[in-house]
C-alpha cells in the first residue's frame, strides 16, 4: 500500500464546498490501486489576508515543498482584488515549483448538452496546454505618476526560447499518445512581433522533429471563432500563459459548464510539487449554499491520481464522472438538475466503490 502526503488549500468560497466531495472522491478511488492519502490542511486564501495581512504564512512555499502533491479549492473574494490573490499565493507556488504545463481538458460528456447546435457527446475532446510561468502573466513592468492624472503603466510579456520550447513539446509527446494526433498553436504574432514570433518560430522547430503529427497555427482571435465554430477539430492545443487561460474558459462552456473545468498545474521535474484545482473560482455569491458543482474539483483529482501514477484510480474516477452525467438523475444546478453538492460527491464516489 502507497501512502501520499497531499497538502490541501480549500481556499475560499465554493472551495471549501467542492474541494470536500474531490477528497471524498480520492479516498474512495484510492483502493482501486492500493494508495492511501494523508491529507494536510492549511488555512490560506482571503480569510488568512483580513486577518493577517497577507494571503499565506510568510514560509508558506517551504511548508508546502514536501507534499506529493497539492489540491487546491479556489481563491478570490469580492473585497479583495484579484492580483492580490494571485500574486500572494498562486502565481508563486506556480513559479517556485516551476509549474510551467497547466493541463485544462475539455471533454463533451453524454448527457451534458453543449449550447452549440447539434453536437453528439464526446464530439469535443480537446487538451489544452497552457505555459504557466512567464509570457503575458510574468509580472514585470510598473507605475509611474501613480494617482495622478500622468499615471503610467508598463506590462512586460516575458517569452524565452527554453519557456516556449518546453511547453511546446510536451504538448507534441501528448499529441503522440493520442488517436488524432494534432497540434494547434495559438498565437498573435501578427501584432506581437517578437515573443510571439519566438513562439512561433520555436512551435515550427518542433514541430519538424514530430512528422506523424498534423498541426495548425492560428491567431488568438481566429482560434477564438474556430472553438464556437469547428471545435470538434481540435486535439492538443498549446497557447500562451494570457490565450490558453481565455480559450480554456471558452472551451468550458462550449462543453457545458465551467463546473466540469479541471486543470492540473505540473511540475517540469517530478520533484517538485504539482498543483490541482477547478478553474472556475471561489464564486462567493453560492459559497456555502450547497449548489456548487463538485465535478470540476473531482475531475481535478482525477489527473491528480493520473500524476501520481494511479491510473486504475483515475480511470475509475473518470468512469464514475461519466456514469452519473450519463445517468442524469443527479445533475447539479448548473447542469440543469437539482443535487446538492455533497449528493452529487456521494454518487461518483458509490460509483467509484463499484
Amino acid at each position: 500500500m502507497r501512502t501520499f502526503e497531499i497538502a490541501v488549500i480549500e481556499g475560499d468560497g465554493i472551495g471549501v464546498d467542492v474541494t470536500r466531495e474531490a477528497i471524498k472522491v480520492l479516498e474512495a478511488a484510492g483502493g482501486v490501486d492500493e494508495a492511501e492519502f494523508s491529507w494536510n490542511y492549511f488555512p490560506w486564501g482571503t480569510d488568512y489576508y483580513f486577518e493577517h495581512g497577507r494571503m499565506a504564512a510568510e514560509d508558506y512555499l517551504d511548508q508546502l515543498a514536501p507534499h506529493d502533491a497539492l489540491l487546491l479549492g479556489a481563491v478570490g473574494h469580492p473585497e479583495v482584488q484579484d492580483h492580490i490573490t494571485l500574486n500572494g499565493l498562486l502565481l508563486p507556488i506556480r513559479r517556485r515549483f516551476d509549474q510551467a504545463i497547466c493541463l485544462r481538458p475539455a471533454f463533451l460528456y453524454e448527457g451534458v448538452p453543449s449550447p452549440l447546435r447539434d453536437k453528439p457527446a464526446e464530439s469535443i475532446d480537446m487538451l489544452v496546454f497552457r505555459e504557466n510561468t512567464e509570457g503575458e502573466y510574468a509580472n514585470i513592468g510598473g507605475r509611474l505618476y501613480q494617482h495622478s492624472d500622468h499615471d503610467v503603466a508598463v506590462q512586460t510579456s516575458v517569452f524565452t526560447r527554453r519557456g516556449c520550447e518546453r511547453i511546446i513539446r510536451a504538448a507534441f509527446e501528448k499529441a503522440m499518445t493520442r488517436p488524432r494526433k494534432r497540434v494547434a498553436s495559438i498565437t498573435k504574432s501578427n501584432a506581437q512581433g517578437y515573443g510571439m514570433v519566438l513562439w512561433d518560430e520555436t512551435f515550427a522547430a518542433v514541430a519538424a522533429e514530430y512528422p506523424a503529427i498534423e498541426t495548425e497555427s492560428l491567431l488568438i482571435d481566429r482560434a477564438a471563432m474556430e472553438f464556437v465554430r469547428r471545435p470538434e477539430s481540435f486535439d492538443v492545443v498549446v497557447a500562451s500563459n494570457l490565450f490558453g487561460d481565455i480559450l480554456t474558459d471558452l472551451a468550458a462552456i462550449v462543453v457545458g459548464s465551467m463546473g466540469l473545468a479541471a486543470s492540473a498545474n505540473i511540475a517540469i521535474e517530478r520533484k517538485n510539487l504539482s498543483m490541482f484545482e477547478p478553474v472556475h473560482g471561489s464564486a462567493p455569491d453560492i459559497a456555502g449554499q450547497g449548489i456548487a458543482n463538485p465535478l470540476a474539483a473531482i475531475l481535478s483529482a482525477a489527473m491528480m491520481l493520473e500524476h501520481l501514477e494511479l491510473p486504475r484510480a483515475a480511470a475509475s474516477v473518470h468512469a464514475a464522472v461519466k456514469m452519473l452525467l450519463a445517468e442524469g438523475e443527479l445533475l447539479p444546478p448548473d447542469l440543469g438538475g437539482t443535487a446538492r453538492t455533497e449528493v452529487v460527491g456521494d454518487r461518483v464516489a458509490a460509483l467509484v466503490g463499484e
